[in-house]
């Protein structure tokens, strides 16, 4: 089923998903400036949390709650300067070393992978569990796991120990969005409280 990102968003909002990171590798600067600042209001709307990928300056220009960055990307100090305390700054982690770098550097979370083989993006070799595990007792910041996770592994990937799961194939690419969103908070729940 394809949508736009709005329609994603008011999907997945309507069975009680609260954080959003917004990617689009392909966009202009001025269209991931445009979309972002119509999704950061309806997120907002909801009492949800959204998030920019890569781009600080725009994360900063929507008014968005933080940027998720990727190790090429902007430092995270000065990513700091330019969105100021009070905003989130996540960064993707491939290693137990970056991941603690990340938090050294002052990172609020981490995401870590890619867990398992995914198509979404070039993430490299996969980490899997055991992994996303010692990434958990490594640090002491959140630990989203990221990569290739589907409704049949979420289960494994909470109990190992990320403290939440982003995920675009797993929801995006089913044929019935908000219900495919429903049932991942549902499996979450059920790994979080059996």
């Amino acid at each position: 089923m394809r949508v736009s990102p709005e329609q994603a968003l008011s999907l997945a909002l309507s069975v009680g998903v609260r954080s959003f990171q917004y990617r689009n590798k392909n966009a202009s600067r001025n269209e991931l400036y445009e979309t972002a600042l119509r999704l950061v209001h309806l997120a907002h709307e909801n009492e949800a949390l959204f998030i920019v990928n890569d781009h600080a300056d725009i994360a900063v220009a929507v008014g968005a709650d933080g940027v998720h960055l990727g190790q090429e990307d902007l430092p995270i100090e000065h990513a700091r300067k330019l969105l100021g305390p009070g905003k989130l700054i996540g960064i993707s982690t491939h290693s137990l070393k970056q991941a603690k770098d990340a938090q050294a550097a002052g990172a609020d979370y981490i995401g870590f992978g890619p867990i398992f083989t995914t198509t979404t993006k070039d993430a490299g070799q996969a980490q899997g569990i055991g992994a996303l595990t010692a990434v958990k007792q490594a640090v002491s910041i959140p630990v989203i796991a990221i990569g290739g996770i589907t409704h049949d592994t979420v289960q494994e990937v909470i109990r190992a120990g990320a403290d939440g799961v982003a995920v675009i194939s797993a929801v995006l690419s089913a044929e019935d969005i908000r219900s495919a969103a429903g049932e991942m908070i549902r499996e979450i729940r059920l790994a979080r409280d059996p």
